[in-house]
């Protein structure tokens, strides 16, 4: 019920509303004896429900991925951006894995090489993106995969064996 602007009002000591003054006593007397203002947000809430109110609106909380404590208006947060078991996924392999473990999945799974296209060389997943922005395409022999060195080098093992045996020298 509104007020009029012509009605006196009294303010309830209890509630802090703005109440018709012919009505006082009887509201003061119903709101002391009903509601109770919580501690915690200044709410006008029955009696009755005060716990219930503090449990479902103010109690701390446990985060179900990790049994860290906090208040519950920041339990969205902290699940989806601060939780270390909230489930990422690596930027290489697109494996979901807990946050906690990312950077040391992150060093190991990096580190794997690919055949660029482009130059047929083996690149770091790491430096992939950078290596295909200032890839070129074209073969650059002195630098490649150690596959082409350990080829190279049986290759020069196999002719210097063919030159010893063909001068008798075992």
């Amino acid at each position: 019920m509104e007020a009029g602007s012509d009605q006196a009002t009294s303010v309830c000591t209890h509630c802090d509303r703005a109440i018709p003054a012919a009505n006082i006593d009887l509201h003061s007397v119903h709101c002391a004896r009903n509601l109770e203002k919580c501690k915690v947000c200044g709410d006008m809430v029955p009696r009755k429900h005060a716990e219930d109110h503090y449990l479902s609106t103010h109690a701390p909380v446990s985060c179900s991925l990790c049994s860290e404590t906090m208040q519950r208006d920041i339990l969205d947060i902290h699940k989806g951006e601060n939780c270390p078991q909230r489930i990422v996924t690596c930027e290489f392999c697109e494996f979901p894995l807990p946050a906690v473990d990312l950077a040391e999945h992150q060093e190991v799974c990096g580190n794997r090489t690919e055949l660029c296209y482009l130059c047929n060389k083996y690149v770091r997943l790491r430096e992939r993106f950078s290596h295909e922005a200032r890839c070129n395409g074209v073969q650059d022999n002195t630098v490649g995969s150690s596959r082409n060195v350990r080829e190279a080098e049986r290759d020069e093992g196999l002719g210097h064996s063919r030159m010893t045996s063909q001068l008798g020298v075992f």
